[in-house]
């Protein structure tokens, strides 16, 4: 491991699918690019990965390559949009859909040889609440959970938020509400999700905030581009570019879950307990 900084990582998950989790993802990396950061965006949903799909990126080669012992992780990384630093994962291939504990922990152990200077390290899960998004996410310093308002989304999140607290011991969450009517209406979801989770769980959730309802999201999809370059001023990209503002203040957590390495160990941990009582 060459880089030995305090680095932000940070999962970014969200219990069910359709959210617009991914493109967040994606936005919010280039947004921090933009901010002055050195970013990493890890595509951790092996088997519909879609990252490059997104920003029209088209890789030689991906997390499978770096399974089989191909090529290293720096290697199979592409730029994006302001130096975003793609680490792209296979799309469509089954056995990546299934690979094993052990396998995931191949391929964060990559992380341990990644050449690349970086400040902050997204992790952009699957969707759900399998292994693999659970060791993704105990894993990273923070977890930040995307919800939409649909009756699913809320009680998949909490799904997801009982799971990390009541057997990974996490007890801090950061919650965006996405493709929200308001503001109010994104608080309005994050207290009734707040709401259950102080009947039932000892956790603390933190309104990290929203982002509005917005066709030209729609449109950004469609020519592949981060819709905070294709269309700066729209109301999406305002409320990302404030989100990723308030990320970048986010105190970085000292000690063991401030560098890679650290990001590494815990992974493989996680992945070893999953092997030992799966």
């Amino acid at each position: 491991m060459t880089n030995n900084k305090p680095v932000r990582v940070i999962a970014i998950a969200s219990g069910k699918g359709g959210v617009g989790k991914t493109n967040l993802s994606v936005n919010l990396g280039v947004s921090l690019c933009k901010l002055g950061r050195k970013v990493a965006l890890l595509d951790a949903d092996m088997g519909l990965a879609n990252v490059d799909i997104l920003l029209g990126l088209h890789p030689s080669y991906n997390l499978t390559h770096v399974l089989s012992g191909e090529k290293s992780l720096a290697e199979i990384v592409v730029e994006g949009p302001h130096g975003l630093k793609v680490v792209p994962a296979s799309s469509g291939v089954q056995h990546m859909a299934e690979i094993g504990t052990m396998e995931q922990a191949g391929i964060i152990n990559a992380f341990s040889e990644f050449e690349h200077d970086i400040d902050i390290l997204l992790v952009d899960t699957a969707a759900g609440i399998h292994g693999g998004v659970i060791n993704f996410a105990r894993a990273c310093q923070e977890v930040l959970i995307v919800v939409c308002d649909e009756p699913t989304s809320l009680t998949d999140a909490y799904a997801l938020i009982k799971l990390l607290n009541r057997d990974h011991g996490l007890n801090r969450f950061h919650i965006i509400t996405n493709m929200v009517e308001s503001l109010q209406h994104g608080k309005t979801l994050y207290s009734k999700l707040c709401k259950v989770t102080d009947q039932y769980l000892d956790v603390a959730l933190y309104f990290t905030g929203a982002v509005p309802f917005d066709k030209s999201l729609r449109k950004s999809v469609q020519k592949q581009q981060a819709v905070v370059e294709l269309m700066p001023n729209s109301p999406a990209s305002q409320a990302i570019k404030g989100l990723a503002k308030t990320i970048d203040n986010w105190p970085i957590q000292r000690g063991a879950g401030g560098y890679l390495e650290f990001f590494v160990e815990r992974l493989i941990q996680s992945s070893q307990l999953g092997e030992s009582t799966g």
